[in-house]
């Protein structure tokens, strides 16, 4: 017979595999969106009064909806039937069904990992708004993991819902922080992060961080009150340390050494989630 818990955590599991098909188009067009945004608004302020009315043309929509997922290789519109979450990918063995061009393995792999996050959310708090809570707030953070990786950008159109969330959930009580301190937890999210990279901008002359950073950090401690921080923060450094060194030792490292330091923070907000604050604290003897 099966619990109750098992089969929230089922139907909340094939949830997250949905979204998690989603957040692949996510991911791949919200940078894309934001230059263009970025092209038309140069453009606007670069063009002259006389230009034609040619010059001045938008570009065809280019949204989260519009147009179809096509294969990058051969343009092949994909059909709901190749866009199956897991499913569709096995069916293909990771090749487009048109040119058997290699599908990356991320894809799969994005929709698995917010399936399972969400599974856990169903299995920790059951069919409830806290479930749905969290399992939005894991959604974002997978979302900005991979866009931070691969293209050293944190939306707003992300991290900003992201912050409000935290704040609108603690005070509908939600995420078992207060109110209080969960908007000192946004404001020492972000001023802490800030004064490090203005210390670090004074004494190198260089930018550490992005203000992306300020701002998911700022998310974080909406969910978590300020007494998440410290804990978020050394998980974050944590993991950072570790994949950076073994992407060093591989010699991996993208051109000019760095790493963007989102995807840590994200995963720091994870591992603080499913642990919990204190057992962070408590694994690092503090």
């Amino acid at each position: 017979m099966v619990s109750l818990g098992a089969a929230d955590a089922a139907l909340m599991g094939l949830l997250g595999l949905l979204i998690g098909s989603f957040l692949n188009v996510v991911i791949h067009r919200l940078p894309k969106m934001m230059e263009l945004q970025w092209e038309r608004e140069c453009a606007a302020m670069h063009a002259s009064p006389g230009a034609s009315e040619a010059a001045t043309e938008e570009p065809p929509d280019f949204n989260l909806m519009t147009p179809r997922s096509r294969c990058p290789h051969c343009g092949h519109a994909i059909g709901w039937v190749e866009n199956i979450p897991l499913v569709s990918y096995a069916v293909l063995r990771g090749r487009c069904r048109a040119c058997s061009a290699p599908i990356s393995l991320r894809y799969p792999a994005v929709e698995l990992v917010t399936g399972l996050l969400f599974a856990w959310c169903g299995w920790q708090w059951g069919l409830t708004w806290e479930a749905l809570a969290w399992a939005g707030f894991s959604a974002a953070l997978v979302a900005l993991t991979c866009i931070d990786w691969d293209t050293t950008l944190l939306p707003d159109d992300i991290t900003l819902p992201l912050l409000w969330a935290g704040l609108c959930s603690s005070a509908l009580n939600w995420t078992g922080v207060a109110l209080g301190d969960a908007v000192w937890g946004a404001v020492g999210g972000y001023l802490s992060l800030w004064l490090v990279y203005w210390a670090f901008k004074l004494a190198t002359g260089k930018e550490g961080m992005g203000y992306g950073d300020f701002k998911l950090f700022a998310g974080l401690g909406a969910w978590f009150g300020w007494q998440g921080l410290i804990p978020i923060i050394l998980m974050a450094s944590v993991i950072g340390a570790v994949i950076g060194i073994a992407i060093k030792l591989r010699g991996e490292l993208r051109e000019g050494g760095y790493l963007p330091f989102g995807p840590f923070l994200a995963l720091g907000g994870l591992t603080a989630m499913v642990f919990g604050p204190q057992a962070i604290l408590r694994t690092v003897g503090l």
